[in-house]
């Protein structure tokens, strides 16, 4: 994986109502709302995935994420086509950073707007057990005294080509 600074602060697909990201910078939640707006629409519904400070009783450190950057952008992109549609929804914005990622800091972002809450709602949920599943992107837990390699219990990535 390339250092931050090599890598571009934004590395965006925009195609139609889908936007997505997977980049090293700090993501910011009202970016992807405002990535979402529609005048149509009369609900966004958002998920951020969260660093938290412990799993299974150790004390997490921060995460680090590494990712096949086209190829998880292209996933992403198609997660978004499938949503679009199994959903009546206007507009989808996915983010995922790279790098480490801090306790309290956001790792990933979902936001789906629908003219109506159950649509989004139901989207949202949906597409980050699709991301976690299928994306080509690996996490590492540092912990105090150690660190460990994960995949997502939902992941369906072949085993060979997870870390």
């Amino acid at each position: 994986m390339a250092d931050s600074a090599e890598v571009p602060s934004l590395q965006c697909l925009v195609e139609g109502a889908a936007f997505v990201e997977v980049l090293p910078d700090e993501l910011d939640l009202n970016r992807y709302i405002a990535a979402v707006e529609d005048p149509t629409a009369g609900a966004i519904a958002t998920f951020l995935g969260v660093t938290r400070d412990n799993f299974h009783g150790k004390r997490v450190v921060q995460l680090q994420y590494e990712a096949y950057v086209p190829m998880a952008r292209k996933v992403m992109l198609d997660i978004c086509e499938q949503a679009g549609r199994r959903w009546d929804i206007k507009r989808i914005a996915l983010a995922h950073k790279t790098g480490d990622c801090g306790v309290g800091h956001t790792s990933v972002i979902v936001a789906v707007s629908s003219a109506h809450r159950a649509p989004a709602l139901e989207a949202c949920h949906w597409v980050i057990d699709e991301l976690k599943a299928t994306v080509p992107i690996w996490k590492k837990e540092v912990y105090e005294g150690g660190e460990v390699w994960k995949e997502n219990a939902e992941s369906r990535i072949a085993a060979g080509a997870a870390r």
